[in-house]
């Protein structure tokens, strides 16, 4: 795709302006809790999307989120023309957050100032640890000493807006070490932080040699040790814990993931990309999840085929999508507020489903793991450490109030 030269620059330099008016408001407010239904979040799964969707009817893209992936691999050029053909599609504010997922041996300075140039105004680090055993362990390319350099130069092209992640849970990983990491990251690393625990998937290097006894299955005890005391560490370096993984100080949320854990609408475009949305002249106000097809030489196919990869549609249901919201709200922590509650169910309020005698949810109430009240429903800071147990009672309550509802309508409604 040829880069639209002139416009493309223009809605670029439109940024770097409206990135002074972002940083000066960062610490002032954080994203929208509750997006309306003309707004969404774009993810671009790189390394293909070209093409204008062809069933979008948002008014206003609010973030693009390029993932991989490596997406740092890719020209800055294609980048820029990618923002140029959503900014023809559809509304996209100078200010719009646009983060690229980034490796440190895929992002030396120069290249990481042409996707600022691009319009790209945040970075997210895939550093995942400080120790290089660990790193030729998860079979990463770059060292720890290249991964500070990266996030120095980050730090001077993106002050204020740039994401690092670091893992734990690793074979063999122990407790006060990985502290010590996380420690040294706290003295070079910027304003956001994402601590994520090694899932083994079947079919990776890593899950064979766990399997064949090459490496010690990881320790959950441990696992959640470094948990409990990493985010401790970050409290006290003065990060708030808005969500189960992620850590900001300054006002420096992720307005993109926030999308996902307010149940917001968001377009997947790429191949194995998901999107949930509401699509064009869609009847009952019906939300969709869609899934691109996953192999990218075939989705690249059907793309100049038929105009778009979607493999398939599947209607959300009423219950599916408050089991959504209650799962994806709680991880946030200011939880589900009543008035988010009833943008996606006017009549089963939080009180109905929650404040009915429950012996299993009045125990969470009263060990102090859930709370609610006027306010809406959330996990306290120790319940959310706990999140995947709390869910095991309140999804069952959740279902059981919805069928009781079904089974015996409000008059009138």
């Amino acid at each position: 795709m040829a880069l639209p030269g002139f416009r493309a620059r223009s809605w670029a330099a439109a940024t770097k302006m409206a990135q002074r008016r972002r940083r000066a408001e960062a610490a002032r407010k954080s994203p929208s809790p509750v997006p309306g239904n003309q707004r969404a979040a774009l993810y671009v799964h790189w390394p293909y999307c070209e093409k204008r969707c062809s069933y979008c009817n948002f008014n206003k893209v609010e973030s693009v989120f390029f993932g991989g992936g490596t997406p740092s691999l890719a020209s800055p050029h294609t980048v820029a023309a990618i923002l140029e053909s959503v900014a023809q599609a559809t509304h996209l504010p100078a200010d719009c957050e646009v983060t690229l997922e980034a490796n440190p041996t895929s992002a030396p300075g120069s290249r990481l100032s042409a996707f600022g140039a691009a319009g790209v105004n945040r970075l997210s680090i895939g550093l995942q640890s400080l120790d290089d055993n660990e790193l030729q362990l998860l079979g990463r390319t770059h060292s720890a000493s290249d991964a500070l350099q990266t996030l120095a130069e980050a730090r001077r092209l993106f002050p204020g807006r740039v994401s690092v992640d670091l893992m734990l849970g690793l074979p063999a990983q122990q407790v006060g070490p990985w502290l010590r990491q996380l420690h040294e990251l706290l003295r070079h690393c910027d304003d956001h932080i994402s601590l994520y625990q090694l899932s083994l998937e079947r079919g990776t290097t890593l899950f064979t040699q766990v399997q064949r006894g090459a490496l010690p299955a990881p320790d959950p005890e441990l696992a959640a040790e470094m948990y409990q005391e990493g985010r401790a560490a970050l409290r006290e370096a003065g990060f708030r814990q808005y969500e189960v993984s992620n850590f900001a100080r300054n006002g420096a949320l992720s307005t993109h993931n926030w999308t996902y854990w307010q149940c917001g609408q968001y377009l997947g475009i790429g191949p194995g990309a998901h999107g949930r949305f509401m699509p064009q002249g869609a009847r009952g106000h019906v939300r969709e999840a869609r899934i691109q097809t996953l192999e990218p030489d075939i989705w690249m196919k059907e793309v100049m085929l038929f105009g778009h990869g979607t493999r398939k549609h599947i209607p959300l249901g009423k219950l599916e999508l408050l089991e959504e919201v209650l799962a994806m709200g709680l991880r946030t922590d200011v939880g589900i507020t009543h008035q988010h509650w009833q943008q996606f169910e006017p009549q089963l309020t939080l009180w109905d489903v929650f404040g009915a005698r429950s012996k299993e949810v009045d125990a969470l109430l009263e060990q102090g793991l859930l709370q609610l009240d006027h306010r809406g429903l959330r996990c306290s800071w120790e319940g959310l450490a706990v999140l995947d147990s709390l869910l095991l009672t309140l999804l069952p309550r959740l279902q059981e109030a919805w069928q009781q509802r079904t089974l015996s309508p409000v008059p009138g409604g």
